[in-house]
């Protein structure tokens, strides 16, 4: 007789299945986990450093002070201050750097933006600043 016997005198075949039962449990189980894990990390919270107060702050430079209504004024701070000009535009504001820096090219330029203004004017004006040929361009804080 071949196969294992039973008492009826049947021949009975093993089944070799797998039983998935049990894995579709643990993929139940780990799929809750990441689902509740998920929302606890945050990719788009960035860290951004405090600025401390630099060792020798200039005594004399160029100040821009940007506004988040795109209106930005342009000053002479330290002994020589001048008069306050105000810029429409940002051609406009690049201009009249242009001239304050062919009258003082050995002053910085420090660029005091608003919170809200957006990251990429303060760029565009450190930008055109490095074009003119200013060597050195801070940025204020508070």
């Amino acid at each position: 007789m071949s196969g294992s016997t039973m008492r009826g005198g049947r021949t009975r075949k093993f089944k070799a299945e797998i039983n998935v039962v049990p894995y579709i449990d643990v993929m139940l189980v780990l799929l809750v986990i990441f689902m509740v894990a998920a929302p606890l990390t945050n990719p788009s919270v960035i860290n951004l450093p405090t600025a401390g107060k630099s060792t020798l702050p200039p005594t004399a430079y160029i100040d821009i002070a940007l506004k988040p209504d795109a209106r930005a004024t342009i000053a002479l701070k330290g002994p020589a201050a001048g008069k306050v000009d105000s810029a429409a535009d940002r051609g406009d504001l690049t201009r009249k750097l242009q001239s304050l820096h062919d009258e003082n090219p050995e002053l910085p330029v420090m660029i005091s933006a608003d919170k809200d203004i957006k990251y990429d004017d303060v760029v565009q004006i450190i930008s055109s600043a490095k074009k003119l040929g200013v060597t050195r361009v801070g940025l204020a804080t508070k």
